[in-house]
């Protein structure tokens, strides 16, 4: 089961990754995604969480992903999570408009 939350910026991400953590959940069971992709690797370190990799998409998608465009590599990622293509879809349009998603998987 999956869990998403749109949020505006790292101080709000870093709220409901410590509230994610307060209901059980891991950190390596925690994304942070933004449609920058630097963006989302500093958020990714600076909350000493999950990136998703090969683990999650497998290696045909991870290697796919050096030839999408970001919206596609994004939507990919988001559907390795475990949502569904619309899902993934609409929350790609949040991150293309300066957001930034927390995800929280169960494995």
């Amino acid at each position: 089961m999956e869990f998403v939350r749109v949020v505006e910026n790292g101080v709000e991400a870093r709220a409901e990754i410590d509230k994610f953590i307060t209901t059980g959940f891991l950190k390596d069971e925690i994304y942070v995604l933004a449609h920058d992709r630097q963006r989302s690797e500093n958020l990714t370190d600076a909350f000493d969480i999950n990136q998703i990799g090969v683990a999650e998409q497998g290696l045909f998608d991870t290697f796919a992903n050096v030839f999408r465009s970001r919206g596609d590599e994004l939507r990919a990622k988001l559907e390795s999570l475990g949502l569904t293509s619309a899902e993934a879809e609409e929350y790609e349009e949040e991150l293309d408009q300066g957001k930034v998603l927390v995800v929280a998987k169960t494995n």
